[in-house]
């Protein structure tokens, strides 16, 4: 099933998409004002029942979306975490070695825009990259996962790019600032409920500006694996329902290529995976 947070008729929703429309969820059941509430009663698990006998309120083509998960308490995001994207670390002359655990930071919420919304260039600066990322939803809080259970902690699985300026990502070995700007993470469109994603499989991931293919890859190739990313943060911090794991991004991104390029106002950017879907983003300058 396809979940989303959306804007209909002047106020936050959410719902399910059915065929090329979408249902709104959050307006039958009243008791569960936000997609993060419905993945923490578990009752997404029923979603295709949920939405028997429900009107479609409008076309996905017309809908006004929002993040998917629009105020995650947390988003954690992975560092580094594809081999090929190391290797064009080190090949740009930046010297990073392996880590033996999983180098992790945190986004805040009000840095992500939604599918078919803006990715913002801050009047800073022009370094602003792309990375097209995995999205990992949580739907079963909890303190200490083991990896052999992590699974079961996902709810599902969406399309991001972790739009980073890269100017400031490198003013400090801290590398937040850069991750932060507002409106830069694009998230979206939906969550695919993880009953249709297999556990450990592979997606193939494709990151295109102006239909250009600028990354491409699959998270089978990620150094840290989803189980061991949840894991690690677990330890540190309880997991709560709806919050986010970005999973890290394989090489391409524009700063690494000779000479760099960056997102500019008037580019679009689409990130693609495999049985997930398309978000799209168009690249504007802040006023």
């Amino acid at each position: 099933m396809k979940l989303l947070s959306f804007i209909h008729q002047g106020r936050e929703t959410w719902g399910a998409v059915v065929g090329d429309g979408v249902v709104d969820l959050g307006k039958a059941r009243p008791q569960q004002p936000t997609l993060a509430d419905y993945i923490a009663s578990g009752d997404y698990l029923q979603a295709a029942q949920h939405v028997e006998g429900l009107p479609v309120v409008g076309k996905l083509a017309d809908i006004s979306y929002l993040p998917v998960i629009p105020r995650p308490e947390k988003i954690v995001c992975a560092v580094r975490n594809y081999m090929d994207h190391h290797q064009e670390v080190l090949a740009a002359g930046m010297q990073r070695e392996l880590s033996e655990f999983p180098p992790i930071f945190l986004r805040v919420w009000r840095s992500q825009t939604a599918h078919n919304q803006p990715i913002v260039r801050p009047p800073v600066s022009e370094s602003l990259d792309w990375e097209g990322e995995l999205a990992v939803i949580i739907g079963k809080g909890g303190r200490n996962i083991p990896e052999s259970q992590a699974y079961e902690h996902i709810a599902g699985y969406a399309c991001y790019n972790d739009g980073s300026v890269r100017e400031w990502q490198f003013h400090a070995k801290q590398i937040a600032s850069g991750k932060n700007f507002e409106s830069t993470g694009g998230f979206g469109p939906w969550m695919v409920t993880a009953d249709e994603i297999a556990p450990g499989r592979e997606l193939k991931l494709e990151t295109r500006l102006n239909g250009e293919v600028v990354q491409s890859s699959h998270t089978g190739h990620m150094i840290f694996s989803i189980p061991r990313l949840i894991n690690y943060a677990s330890t540190i911090f309880t997991l709560t329902p709806g919050d986010v794991f970005i999973t890290g991004t394989p090489a391409g991104v524009g700063w690494s290529k000779k000479p760099p390029r960056f997102m500019k106002p008037g580019d679009l950017c689409e990130v693609e995976i495999e049985g997930i879907g398309v978000l799209s983003n168009p690249i504007v300058q802040q006023d």
